[in-house]
């Protein structure tokens, strides 16, 4: 792409664009934006929508060619680079502040992503007045993400329930064939305005929200009924029910039930500005101590305490208290299907 000093351009797979200041190597630019920034970007994802005046008026002044006719050359598709874990779909939607230096005023961008080796056909929807309205739709590429809308704050009660619906394929090979998907979410809106839930991820240099909508082939969760369906069937099932005699049991409370703690710095602390990651590990640690103290008393007790699993850190620190300072409690990796691989289960001897 023939890309020069002065040139107005956008970017290809995301919203913005610029004058083109400088070249950063062979592959790069500094696009200067309408707030005065200058940004890196790659030559191949930008595209000139306004040239240069002044190139502009030196063809003006070049003597007039003879038209020649030149055939357009067909558009190449860039090959698709397949991974070994992308024949397994895996699908999410991201959100991300417009401006998070200004994050109280700052709208929102929508991504797709699709981390996997195969096209989708999609169809972004949230549903308003017992109807569905289409907000994005096209394809998006094997192993990429595609922007699909901006919008405000004053929007996010229309995300309270969203639909991704999208069908797989693959272009002139074979594959295995994947069921189509209809994914309903529910977003806790209230996120959007907590600058500490816009976290680290794989997908994108910003903090994001990001919601998975397929995990390795599985659904979060198919939209397979009408919601009128089901409330017609709860209630036809709860007025079978009343006719049914039943004897009177009093539910049995458990006396000690399970305990569980979240560590994760964001759900103890609303910020963690001007903290140091020894400064959060300590408060986290003495979370950790206060709760096992206020339990001591419980025998047979059990606590859940969720840590993550992260780099390991955190994890370490507990196991070598329990080891150290409580070594009278026995413990162990928590459920997996509960917790997954990211909590360990305290028991007060």
């Amino acid at each position: 792409m023939n890309i020069k000093t002065g040139d107005k351009v956008r970017f290809l797979n995301s919203v913005g664009g610029g004058i083109v200041r400088s070249f950063r190597g062979k592959d790069q630019v500094l696009i200067e934006d309408e707030d005065g920034f200058e940004i890196p970007a790659l030559i191949r994802e930008c595209v000139v929508i306004e040239e240069n005046t002044s190139q502009v008026q030196k063809k003006k002044q070049a003597p007039p060619q003879p038209p020649v006719a030149v055939a357009p050359p067909e558009p190449k598709e860039l090959p698709v680079v397949e991974t070994p874990e992308g024949e397994r779909l895996n699908v999410s939607l991201a959100f991300l502040p417009v401006d998070p230096k200004t994050f109280t005023q700052s709208g929102y961008e929508a991504y797709l992503i699709n981390d996997s080796n195969y096209f989708l056909f999609y169809n972004y929807m949230n549903r308003r007045h017992n109807s569905w309205y289409s907000r994005s739709s096209g394809t998006v590429e094997p192993n990429t993400r595609i922007f699909m809308e901006e919008f405000g704050k004053e929007d996010l009660n229309e995300l309270e329930r969203i639909c991704i619906q999208f069908i797989a394929f693959k272009k002139d090979k074979p594959y295995s064939l994947k069921n189509a998907v209809s994914v309903e979410l529910q977003p806790d809106t209230v996120k959007f305005y907590k600058i500490h839930c816009f976290t680290a991820n794989d997908f994108f240099d910003e903090d994001a929200l990001v919601f998975p909508v397929v995990r390795n082939d599985i659904p979060e969760r198919e939209l397979l009924v009408s919601a009128a369906d089901i409330q017609e069937a709860m209630l036809q099932k709860a007025k079978a029910d009343r006719t049914m005699p039943r004897p009177v049991q009093k539910k049995k409370q458990p006396d000690n039930p399970v305990v569980e703690v979240d560590l994760h710095i964001n759900q103890l602390l609303d910020t963690t500005a001007g903290m140091s990651n020894s400064d959060m590990l300590n408060y986290q640690l003495d979370k950790f101590r206060e709760t096992l103290s206020a339990c001591a008393s419980r025998k047979g007790q059990k606590i859940v305490f969720i840590h993550g699993k992260g780099d390991g850190v955190l994890r370490k620190a507990i196991e070598t208290e329990l080891k150290t300072t409580y070594r009278n409690y026995s413990y162990q990796d928590a459920s997996f299907r509960e917790y997954g691989f990211g909590a360990t289960m305290v028991t007060i001897r």
